[in-house]
């Protein structure tokens, strides 16, 4: 599908992916349209009625999501359920309604089950139940994910679902309830460095893997999907390599330049120590893989943040 003057409705288009995807729908020649929370309530159907008549998109990219950390997940899965099914029904079911050419739900790797052998590959879905503290937010965006092919199977309408890794690069939140982390690594690193510290504490679980990938090259590989993909099936997004946390925070303390040591306060287990995707489907499919390594995405991550410490502290 060509994006050329496309009418394009992003939700969650002032997020941190969000800016990123809306900045090359821009260099696509597409005509984005974004709002905030407070003009449209995305839970809510006469907004979202408003929303369409408003706007009549060619295209909906649904990225909106009521998510956080660990900490907030596990104080609000009632709400974070109820909020993003309401959400992505809605918008999904008015995008049918409404004729859109084609719909892009933004899905998450915490869908998948808590047990299974990586490399994680999309028919994986179902087969168990996602961790505990991501079960409402996992089901959630499993639930976006069947619609979308009930859609596909009952009034052949073009909906996608693409399946994200964990996100990192310059521009991230420092809304506490948003820290992943990296960002959290690479303020430790820089405050410690500034304050001439010689050891740093750091809390977790250092011996768990996890896959990494810079938000540019998922906006680039949301841009890819919505051109060049039309099935209903979900395919995954991903570097397709992962690290130890352990290592992670190694390569955090290279990039900041901090010489000091780092104490491992260990304050719980992983019952999934290994989870990376298989993604090899995404480069068949419409000819995608991530471009930037941790290494690069590490260091435009930590001069964004050393360029704008100063403000980014202050908010």
């Amino acid at each position: 599908m060509d994006l050329y003057r496309k009418k394009v409705l992003v939700t969650g288009g002032n997020s941190f992916l969000g800016k990123y995807l809306v900045s090359k729908l821009g260099e696509k020649g597409a005509r984005p349209f974004i709002f905030s929370s407070k003009e449209y309530d995305l839970r809510n159907e006469l907004n979202v009625e408003k929303l369409f008549s408003a706007t009549n998109p060619e295209i909906v990219i649904h990225l909106a999501v009521d998510c956080g950390g660990f900490k907030y997940k596990k104080e609000n899965p009632g709400s974070m359920f109820y909020n993003n099914v309401m959400m992505n029904t809605l918008i999904q079911e008015y995008s049918r309604k409404r004729n859109v050419k084609k719909f892009v739900g933004i899905g998450t790797a915490a869908s998948y089950p808590e047990f299974v052998k990586s490399p994680i590959k999309e028919e994986n879905l179902w087969d168990g139940a996602p961790e505990e503290f991501n079960f409402s937010y996992g089901l959630a965006k499993r639930i976006m994910s069947t619609q979308s092919q009930e859609y596909k199977k009952q009034y052949g309408f073009n909906a996608i679902h693409l399946i994200p890794v964990n996100l990192y690069g310059p521009n991230y939140s420092n809304n506490s309830k948003d820290m992943r982390i990296i960002p959290i690594l690479v303020e430790k690193f820089i405050e410690a460095k500034a304050e001439g510290k010689e050891q740093i504490e750091l809390f977790g679980t250092k011996d768990a893997f996890r896959e990494f990938l810079y938000v540019g090259d998922c906006a680039e590989a949301i841009i890819k999907a919505t051109e060049f993909y039309d099935k209903s099936e979900p395919i995954n997004i991903g570097s397709g390599k992962n690290i130890k946390i352990e290592n992670l925070a190694e390569k955090v303390k290279e990039a900041t330049g901090f010489k000091g040591n780092i104490i491992w306060k260990e304050t719980s287990s992983d019952n999934q120590p290994d989870k990376v995707l298989e993604v090899s489907k995404a480069e068949k499919e419409f000819g995608w893989k991530a471009k930037i390594t941790l290494e690069e995405g590490l260091k435009k991550t930590v001069e964004w943040y050393l360029i704008n410490y100063k403000n980014f502290r202050s908010k």
